[in-house]
Formats: structure tokens, sequence, C-alpha cells
């Protein structure tokens, strides 16, 4: 079963539209994409991750194709029929052509270090990932996305990069997007853009600083704001909150590496032997901090109406369900 899950991934595009379907995986043909790769001379990562998969695999290797298995299962079981993708729909899967790599985002799980890495991978960095700055990281046209290309060459490299995300359990990635955007001094831009919105709506007699500045959102008005049906008929999630197969399409997309924020530096570490960059250290975590991110989760979340806490497991439910994690033991949704 393990091998059969290497089928590859098309994106069929009518000759007289940009609409993207995603048809039934191909056969994967190894020998077409090693002649095809850098003239014969270099094994593709995918290849890499083919032969692995052939081989009597390490447990991590085996770890992987374990992720790929139960995503795959998950979405024959839990998607139905869904909308056909647009090119910019892959807004978030960003392009190193160099090594034949796909990697779709997550905001809040390490994506700004993977950035880093790609940008230094890509050449368009130079020097240690470490020492790239966050904001050159997330400068908007450093890295190529998928989107900026036509649908024959969108289609030419899902055939042959090796596709790749890194995802969070869904409420430690939540509280993590709520104490960085709503809970810090430093992002004064982006509360005065939600967190004003956010007061304004949910927050009866405001006093007029929390309205002009949005600095003091609430973790109940925060959530109170996504389980708002105006809010996404306004105007799609941010990427921060949105979910994770909302922004990758996991479904539509053959993902050939799950990484997990929990098992980040191995997966890391994993992704880049098959690159053949296993000299490129992934920047470090930062130091544990005194709370974890789940005990973190927990105290927010402790002061949430069972009711609520119901109404926003459902919002994220499908993450819950395609990438293995099991719904928080502090939830009360019974």
């Amino acid at each position: 079963e393990g091998r059969r899950s290497w089928g590859r991934r098309v994106l069929g595009a009518p000759d007289t539209a940009l609409t993207l379907l995603s048809c039934v995986p191909t056969a994967f043909e190894s020998r077409a994409l090693v002649s095809s790769w850098l003239g014969g001379e270099k094994r593709s990562p995918l290849q890499v991750l083919y032969d692995l998969d052939r081989a009597p695999r390490s447990p991590l290797a085996e770890v992987h194709r374990q992720r790929r298995d139960l995503l795959r299962r998950a979405c024959s079981r839990h998607t139905r029929r869904q909308r056909l993708l647009r090119p910019e729909d892959l807004r978030h899967v960003l392009v190193d052509d160099t090594h034949g790599l796909l990697y779709c985002y997550v905001p809040k799980v390490a994506c700004t270090n993977w950035k880093r890495v790609l940008l230094a991978l890509s050449g368009r960095a130079r020097g240690d990932p470490r020492s790239i700055p966050a904001h050159e990281a997330h400068a908007p046209g450093r890295l190529p996305s998928l989107a900026d290309f036509s649908p024959a060459e969108i289609n030419r490299r899902l055939r042959a990069y090796l596709a790749f995300l890194f995802v969070r359990e869904p409420f430690e990635r939540l509280a993590s997007a709520y104490r960085n955007k709503f809970a810090r001094p430093y992002s004064a831009t982006f509360q005065r853009r939600y967190g004003t919105r956010i007061v304004r709506r949910l927050r009866p007699r405001a006093d007029p600083d929390a309205l002009a500045r949005g600095h003091d959102v609430r973790f109940a008005e925060f959530l109170a704001y996504l389980l708002d049906p105006r809010t996404r008929r306004d105007e799609p999630f941010n990427e921060h909150w949105e979910r994770a197969h909302a922004l990758c399409h996991p479904c539509r997309l053959r993902y050939d590496v799950v990484g997990k924020f929990e098992t980040l530096e191995e997966d890391a570490a994993f992704v880049l032997g098959l690159v053949g960059a296993s000299g490129l250290r992934f920047p470090a975590p930062p130091r544990p901090k005194a709370v974890p991110a789940r005990d973190q989760a927990a105290r927010l979340f402790q002061d949430i109406s069972p009711f609520y806490q119901r109404r926003l497991f459902d919002l994220y439910k499908m993450d819950f369900l395609l990438f293995n994690y099991s719904a928080p033991a502090y939830l009360r949704l019974r």
C-alpha cells in the first residue's frame, strides 16, 4: 500500500480557462523523473524519497509514509466533491526550481524559518539562514509562488517536484496566533487593522482608546469574531488563523512529506536530507518556554464556555481529522 501512495498528482486545466482540476494521480514514473532532472546528473528529492520508500525504511521514513497514507485515507473519508482549484488558490505554495521543491507555508508553524531556508537553498540570500532577517524572509516576491506560473507550468512542477507542508495542533496554533498578534505590543499595525474591528463589533461601550488602537482584544472576543458569520462573509480569514487545509488544499494536491511542528527538528532534517542539503542546519526553535504551548492553550480556553468550544472545534475539525490530531483533553465538548 505504501508504494501505491506514490501516484503523482496532476492538475488538469482547460485551454480556455485558468481553472485547475485535480485529476486522479497517475503512476509514478521514476525513470522519466531521473532523466529530466538536471540532465540526468542528479536524483530529484522526489526520486530520493521514492527510492527510500522502496528500500527497507528507516523509522523516520516509515513515519512519513504512514502520515501520507493517513492523510490520503482521511481525505477520501471526510471530503466530498469540492470546487475546482484556481491558480490563486496556490498562493501559499512556494517554489524552489533549483532543488525541485514545493513548500506550502502555514503561518505559526515555523514558516519564517522555512522561508529563510528556501532563500538560502535557492541562492536568493547568502550565509546562514538564521542570519536572514524575518522581514526579508516574508518580503513579497522574495520566493516565487506556484500561483505565479501558467497552468502548464504549474502541472509540470506538480508532477516532478517534492511537495511538503508543516502543520501544528490547530488550537495551539490558534492560541499562538492570538498571543503573537493581539497580546504583544509590537503588533500595533495588526491590532489597528483587526483589533479595532473586533472591539467595534463585539465590545459594547468600548472606550475610545480601544476603538482607536485595538490593543486589548480578549481571547473570548477573538474567538467570537472567528465564529461570527459576518467575518468570513466580509473577507477570507487572515492566514494566521485560516485552517491549514484551506491554505494548502491537501486533498487536492498530493503532499509527499507532512511535517509537524511537534517534531519540527527531525522532520526538517528529513526534508533537507532528501534535498541533499543535510549540511544546512534548520534554524533551531527558540528555547523551550517556561509554559509549554499545550498548557498556554489550555489556560486561554479554560474560560471559554463549552458551547463556544464545540463551535470552534467544529470550525477547525477538518485540520484535526486530516492531520491526525486528537481533540485536546482540556476541551469540554460533551
